[in-house]
């Protein structure tokens, strides 16, 4: 799940280098915590969230085959 969130991120920023995932993982739950550089924050989030929310249903998608509950936090 990390590698698709990962893959997405980078080819949405001009600042590939400032990614950073945070994963935290408990018995139901995977919390990913997103980082980029504040220039690239509109390109994850898009207008009125729609790329974020994209983002955030493909994840859940993969967190459902390992049946987790998935979600993503951006942080600017």
């Amino acid at each position: 799940m990390k590698e698709i969130l990962t893959s997405i991120i980078s080819n949405l920023v001009d600042n590939k280098d400032e990614v950073e995932i945070k994963e935290i993982e408990n018995e139901k739950t995977i919390v990913f915590e997103v980082k980029v550089a504040q220039s690239d924050m509109g390109k994850i989030i898009g207008r009125q969230g729609r790329i974020a929310k994209s983002i955030r249903t493909v994840v859940k998608a993969a967190g459902s085959k390992e049946h987790k509950k998935v979600s993503i936090e951006f942080i600017g």
